[in-house]
């Protein structure tokens, strides 16, 4: 095992931990993996959590103060936006004409189509400023008024879930506050609440960039000893991420058997489930994700990085894919995908560590498509005809809610909500797609690490005459 590299290490943790988690829920072993495997992978996503808002302070940090030039710094970051809008609209776009052209919606029994039909419109004439999106009126169509009890309890089923109500009332109240809350929200009062809480990963940036940038404007006495005390630390932690993955192979092994076993308990039939549920829709979804993993990202490279090859691409990030895929968490990836861009893929730590905790914050590529090819699936579902202005608002409106979405598990289903409620479908709906998530969930976030290793290793080229590039030998 010692002699295999360790990204293959971690794929063989993963497909045992499926494995383990399988023959669990056969054997009835659910209750012992929860108790005395489950708690190392926790502990593994906690040691990267503990890494990574540090990690992400001080190497910001570094990498401002390394530019010598704030010029340099709005350059880079302008064309590291820039980047990552292209791929969100690329996702969304791809995503669109994949569902479009499947309708996975339709994979469902007409009767079945026309009771979730009826029940969308009961919840429009029941939700003040909403109207149908086409002319159809099933309700009141006697051919149909058998369906009408159905259509009520499918209505209630989704309305009464607690757990969507609550994700409703979270996206509600992002969709009133003003227009600058996003700015405001990035500006934080106290720094150190902010460390102290992941999620407020922008707050970290800003104030990380903000204490980079007035270290570059005081003469280099004054800030060299504090450059050198950031340095000093950023190499301790990324000596940190070393020494966690050193273990990565058990910790990833643990972290699927205890997820998988989680979500299906002793019932094997759920492990199915969890994994072909919603068939026609999760296969479209994948699609998506593979297609932008597969050809979009290493294409890309391939064209505008020749140093890099198509399979060198793959090699390089493999660790952070797989590790993505076990956590579901692009913030968590982060040590180790810096790790793998600086000496797998040759991008100066200048780059990657501006660009790469900047990516896992507001670059959701993946997560931008799923919703996209979610909310025309569920409109289809409902038998509901979505024009082309309306789909160009789902382009819109998942762009912009990818942005400083929280990079930690589900906070795609936020931004769905956010979606639907934009193109007047019903946020309750989120319910229907609930049960695979998760696993969706863990395909997204490989392509939002993979989307922040493309366009950091793209700009370290196109930056290469003020950053050069490491020796392969590094």
């Amino acid at each position: 095992m010692s002699k295999l590299a360790l990204h293959w290490q971690i794929i063989i943790g993963l497909l045992l931990g499926i494995v383990w988690a399988v023959a669990g829920a056969y054997l009835g072993w659910t209750q012992f993996t929860m108790d005395w495997i489950n708690p190392f992978g926790v502990i593994f996503i906690n040691l990267l959590k503990l890494i990574a808002v540090p990690l992400v302070l001080f190497s910001i940090i570094k990498g401002v103060t390394d530019l010598s030039d704030i010029n340099r710094l709005g350059n880079m970051g302008l064309k590291t936006l820039t980047a990552y809008l292209l791929t969100t609209v690329i996702a969304v776009t791809v995503g669109l004409s994949l569902v479009n052209l499947a309708q996975p919606g339709d994979f469902v029994s007409e009767e079945q189509r026309v009771i979730n039909r009826m029940s969308y419109e009961m919840w429009v004439y029941e939700t003040e400023g909403v109207v149908p999106l086409d002319g159809k009126d099933y309700l009141n169509d006697p051919k149909y008024s058998h369906l009408a009890d159905l259509a009520k309890v499918e209505l209630e089923k989704h309305s009464g879930n607690e757990y969507v109500q609550q994700k409703v009332t979270t996206a509600k109240n992002r969709k009133d506050e003003s227009p600058l809350q996003f700015v405001v929200d990035m500006v934080p009062s106290n720094v150190f609440f902010s460390l102290a809480n992941n999620t407020f990963m922008l707050q970290i940036i800003f104030f990380a960039l903000f204490f980079g940038v007035t270290a570059l404007m005081l003469p280099k006495e004054v800030s060299e000893p504090v450059s050198k005390l950031v340095t000093s630390l950023n190499e301790i932690f990324l000596k940190m991420v070393d020494v966690v993955m050193k273990a990565a192979p058990f910790f990833v092994f643990a972290l699927l058997a205890g997820k998988i076993s989680e979500m299906a308990g002793d019932d094997p039939h759920k492990v199915y489930e969890i994994f072909m549920g919603l068939g026609s829709y999760s296969l479209v979804v994948v699609l998506g994700l593979a297609f932008l993993v597969v050809v979009l990202y290493p294409l890309a490279v391939s064209l505008l990085v020749k140093d890099v090859s198509y399979m060198d691409f793959f090699k390089g990030i493999s660790k952070a894919q797989t590790l993505a895929f076990s956590s579901s968490s692009s913030v968590a990836t982060l040590p180790v995908t810096m790790e793998c861009v600086n000496e797998n893929l040759r991008v100066p730590k200048q780059v990657s560590s501006f660009i790469l905790p900047i990516g896992a914050t507001v670059n959701m590529d993946g997560t931008s498509l799923y919703i996209s090819v979610a909310v025309v699936f569920l409109a289809q579902f409902h038998m509901v005809d979505l024009t082309l202005v309306q789909q160009l608002t789902i382009v819109l409106t998942a762009t912009l809610a990818s942005i400083g979405a929280s990079a930690v598990p589900s906070s795609g289903l936020i931004m769905m909500i956010m979606v639907l409620q934009s193109v007047g479908l019903n946020p309750a709906w989120i319910a229907i797609i609930f049960p695979v998530d998760r696993i969706l969930d863990m395909c997204r976030t490989v392509v939002n690490v993979t989307g922040d290793a493309t366009v950091s290793t793209i700009i370290s080229r196109l930056e290469k005459k003020r950053f050069p590039l490491p020796d392969k030998s590094d």
